[in-house]
C-alpha cells in the first residue's frame, strides 16, 4: 500500500542514522516506535541546521504524527531520512518523511507526517511563527 503524500511537498533535509541493535524488538526488526524516533532526530537536526529561533519560551510542538510501514528495517544498516515541508499556516506547517535504508536508496520503508505548530509555552497557545521560520520555510535551501 502506497500512502499519498503531499504533491506541494519541498526536499527540506536528509539525515542517516546508524540503527542501533537496541532498536530492535523481539520479533528482530526496528520496533515500531523507534521510526517515531528517526523522524524527531531528522526534525530537530533540521530545525538546528535552519537556526530556528526557539528557546524556552516558545518553539515547535507536534500535535499529531503518523507512520506508514511498509516494508521491515532490520540489523545493521545506516537509515537515511528525508524530510519534506508542506502546507505551512498561521502558526503551523506539514512536515513529512521518507525512511529508507542508505544502501537501498530506491525503496522506501516508511512514509511519515506530522503536524508542528508553534506555540507560546507561558501561555499555552498556538502563536505565528517567527517571521525567519515562516521565511525559510517558505523558501527553503538545498537540502543538506
Amino acid at each position: 500500500m502506497k500512502v499519498e503524500i503531499m504533491e506541494t511537498r519541498k526536499h527540506v533535509h536528509t539525515t542517516k542514522i546508524a540503527m542501533r541493535w537496541g532498536d530492535m524488538d523481539a520479533l528482530g526488526h526496528v520496533n515500531n516506535t523507534i521510526y517515531f524516533r528517526y523522524m524527531e532526530q531528522a526534525r530537530i537536526e533540521w530545525l538546528q541546521q535552519i537556526g530556528s529561533d526557539f528557546d524556552s519560551r516558545h518553539g515547535p510542538v507536534l500535535v499529531n504524527a503518523q507512520c506508514s510501514f511498509l516494508r521491515q528495517l532490520k540489523y545493521p544498516c545506516d537509515v537515511e531520512v528525508k524530510s519534506y515541508i508542506g502546507a505551512i499556516g498561521r502558526s503551523s506547517f506539514e512536515a513529512s518523511y521518507e525512511i529508507r535504508r542508505a544502501d537501498m536508496p530506491d525503496v522506501v520503508f516508511a512514509e511519515g507526517s506530522a503536524k508542528i505548530v508553534w506555540v507560546d509555552f507561558d501561555l499555552e497557545k498556538s502563536m505565528p511563527l517567527p517571521d525567519d521560520l515562516r521565511q525559510l520555510l517558505t523558501n527553503p535551501a538545498s537540502p543538506a
